[in-house]
């Protein structure tokens, strides 16, 4: 069972961030089989170019503050520590949707779909297309987790569902 919903901001220190940055500068890059592409793993010069961006030129805060124009809690589930996005639409007739992000992946692969599907009128849209969207982090990914045992598969989840 859920705990109780704390509030959560995404407010990563600063510190925090350059030394991600050192890290990506000082990566030590194995020998790449030439020639193999993708055939064993991720392509090297690919793989190269985008800790590069994230070097350089992504902008951390920028996104953080996206993530955090949108109402986000933490609870524990099961002893796991789950976060998510809690978007309650202002529209009094909204219907819940649950929005789940890929793996791996985070919640940010649908930040863009949750403002238009929360707030349907500000983007054009019609009150009657209005959902209250919850978009949790997969345990072990983004801000829940990290996970500390085996679990949480379809199977367990649905032994334990009262539905």
């Amino acid at each position: 069972m859920a705990d109780d919903l704390v509030s959560f901001r995404v407010n990563v220190p600063e510190h925090e961030l350059e030394e991600l940055r050192d890290r990506l500068r000082r990566t030590r890059w194995p020998v790449e089989i030439a020639s193999s592409g993708w055939s064993y793993g991720t392509n090297q010069g690919y793989l190269q170019e985008l800790c590069s961006y994230w070097h350089t030129d992504y902008d951390w805060r920028a996104s953080e503050a996206l993530l955090n124009s949108f109402q986000q809690v933490v609870t524990t589930v099961d002893g796991q520590r789950v976060h998510a996005v809690h978007a309650r639409s202002p529209e009094p007739g909204a219907l819940p949707l649950l929005l789940v992000h890929g793996w791996p992946g985070s919640v940010f692969e649908l930040i863009k779909v949750i403002g238009p599907l929360h707030d349907p009128v500000r983007h054009g849209g019609q009150a009657s297309d209005a959902f209250h969207i919850v978009c949790p982090s997969i345990p072990g990914y983004g801000f829940s987790g990290p996970t500390d045992g085996r679990g949480g598969t379809f199977a367990t989840s649905r032994r334990r569902s009262r539905c």
